[in-house]
């Protein structure tokens, strides 16, 4: 894989046609360096003609020691052996001309042959897979419309970002309906409809071209903008999508539409955490019961079931210890209501970010420290959570069901 930076962003679109494959352009050098500190199998770094030559020499430096399989390419309008000299001696790789594109063609694949060649070295010819870390995947649900799932969702994805010191990635999942763009004020350039074209040749590269970035540590993998594009979004995509999410985000948090569709499904068989979410009303409650009743059904582990009572503290005749006596199980988290929140969401910022001693930020990043960032790995996805090779699940346990 490739990644690609320069200050004209015309000029790093054309460099990324002329690499081809999965080549990705990335915004700025702070981001380049932070795609790179999640993306360890990236080969080749391409910095354009804009890029001052300080600034490569001190990544390329700082390459040369954290990751020597690494090349960075250096592209320049002219080549004079001053230039040469200074980018050789702080580890550029290749130095190419700018109207040489076969050059610099030539000059990634010569990267990529090295770095395959180190990792073998290393690794063995049979291990050359670089080590991706596993992030834990949480799903947001309700089978009732209105309870505050975006909300939550937005939320919950800031808070466990926490102003950069996590990589969080939020997922709009609702695939016809989805308001986390309209939620966060975004204007994405890309949704998740635009990796259907992609099918097989999907990965982690193209993935984080189609990401919107929100604020520090949190990115954002938004609904199509048409409702009609649903349709041609298989729950196999959407497998495959979050299955690259987790081995490059800390969390991944995917909000849903209320509906049991087969992409929630695969959702949920990808998850370490499920909130499922209601609010003290008859209908609501009672898709709840419903729903936890579904999850048995399907077999799905009670110990990754969260419970998140919203609007908790309104005066509506139904008592806390009459919802929980009712559905069974324990309550993990009670949200306040408060006027500030749907007026957060009008502002296009997570209440967590906008008042964080807000009682219901409060009681959202309690709920992110202890249910999800607080839960130990081996009890997320040890022996009695969903294993590996059974993927989809319960797509199949729902058809055998029906």
């Amino acid at each position: 894989m490739t990644a690609i930076f320069d200050h004209d962003s015309s000029t790093a679109d054309s460099l990324r046609s002329t690499v081809g494959g999965s080549a990705i352009v990335v915004p700025s050098l702070d981001g380049l360096r932070r795609h790179l500190e999640t993306n360890l199998a990236e080969d080749a770094v391409v910095l354009g003609p804009s890029v001052d030559l300080s600034a490569a020499a001190a990544l390329a430096g700082s390459m040369r020691v954290t990751r020597p399989s690494l090349g960075v390419i250096l592209i320049r309008r002219r080549l004079d052996t001053s230039v040469l000299a200074e980018a050789l001696r702080a580890g550029v790789r290749e130095v190419i001309e700018e109207r040489d594109m076969s050059g610099l063609n030539a000059a990634v694949g010569r990267v990529r042959d090295i770095a395959r060649a180190m990792r073998e070295q290393v690794l063995g010819p049979d291990t050359l897979e670089e080590p991706t870390s596993k992030g834990r995947l949480i799903t947001v649900f309700s089978a009732k419309g209105g309870c505050g799932k975006t909300t939550l969702a937005t939320n919950l994805a800031a808070a466990l970002a926490d102003r950069g010191r996590r990589e969080v990635c939020l997922v709009d999942l609702d695939l016809a309906f989805g308001d986390v763009a309209i939620a966060l004020q975004l204007f994405p350039a890309h949704t998740i409809a635009d990796a259907v074209p992609l099918g097989s040749a999907l990965d982690a590269s193209a993935i984080a071209s189609l990401l919107t970035p929100h604020s520090p540590g949190l990115t954002t993998l938004v609904a199509p903008l048409e409702p009609g594009a649903a349709e041609s979004i298989p729950a196999e995509l959407v497998g495959r999508v979050l299955d690259l999410l987790k081995e490059r985000f800390d969390y991944v948090v995917v909000d849903t539409p209320p509906a049991f569709d087969d992409q929630v499904l695969v959702a949920f068989d990808r998850s370490d955490l499920v909130a499922l979410l209601a609010t003290l009303d008859i209908p609501a409650l009672k898709n709840l019961k419903l729903t936890l009743e579904t999850m048995d059904l399907l077999n799905f582990p009670r110990d990754r079931w969260r419970i998140v009572l919203n609007r908790a503290d309104s005066k509506v005749g139904l008592a806390y210890s009459e919802v929980e006596k009712t559905l069974g199980v324990p309550i993990s988290v009670q949200i306040p209501s408060s006027r500030d929140v749907p007026a957060s969401i009008n502002r296009g910022v997570p209440i967590v970010l906008d008042d964080p001693r807000h009682p219901v930020s409060q009681s959202i990043r309690d709920f992110a420290e202890s249910a999800v960032a607080g839960s130990g790995r081996a009890e997320m996805s040890g022996t009695h959570g969903i294993r590996s090779d059974r993927r989809g699940g319960l797509l199949r346990r729902r058809a055998r069901t029906s």
